[in-house]
């Protein structure tokens, strides 16, 4: 690996015909499958199970025993907490084969997913969005939304920077301000 611009760790696999972008680090025990393509700075961690054909942007974190699987698309910047769940069919059965039923699940720019999080295939993730530990995402979550529960319901708003907006749309860290368009959060410029 000493001829390569991102770090693979010994026990770690990765796929001829992937692409890993400069800075990325791929921890103990994962496995980058064949045709994925992982951006620049992105962190893959102990355990995780990459593809194949998945596209991760860059400066991702994926923490500890995650899987992200074919039809999962993560744009740049976004967090998977600890042993969160992507699904890919919505009706599994090991003794039937349904790869053709796989469903594309899209996660924006900026989102986190906490730890133990199921994300049911087929849903879409706003950027920005923050999906609380242990939450089953059954539907698609707004830009912004905070979502919590089984199934997962909105909550309230974040900021770009993570933090809980009050009524005001406020956020408490940057001082930025948001406003709220019909259901929608967007940030003033």
């Amino acid at each position: 690996m000493a001829d390569k611009n991102y770090f693979v760790h010994e026990t770690a696999v990765v796929d001829d015909g992937c692409e890993i972008g400069e800075g990325t680090k791929i921890w103990h025990y994962s496995h980058v499958l064949k045709g994925s393509k992982i951006g620049k700075k992105t962190v893959i961690g102990q355990n995780g199970s990459i593809g194949p054909n998945v596209t991760i942007g860059n400066g991702c974190k994926i923490q500890n025993n995650v899987s992200v699987y074919t039809g999962v698309t993560l744009e740049d910047d976004v967090f998977c907490g600890p042993s969160m769940v992507f699904t890919n069919v919505l009706t599994p059965r090991a003794h039937i084969e349904r790869k053709d039923e796989f469903l594309p699940t899209h996660v924006g720019r900026g989102a986190t997913i906490g730890a133990n999080a199921v994300i049911v295939c087929g849903n879409k993730i706003g950027k920005f969005a923050m999906v609380g530990a242990g939450a089953v995402v059954t539907r698609d979550v707004p830009d912004f939304a905070l979502v919590v529960g089984n199934p997962a319901k909105k909550i309230g708003w974040v900021s770009e920077s993570g933090d809980r907006l009050g009524t005001d749309l406020t956020c408490p860290r940057t001082k930025e301000r948001y406003r709220e368009v019909d259901g929608k959060l967007e940030k003033i410029a």
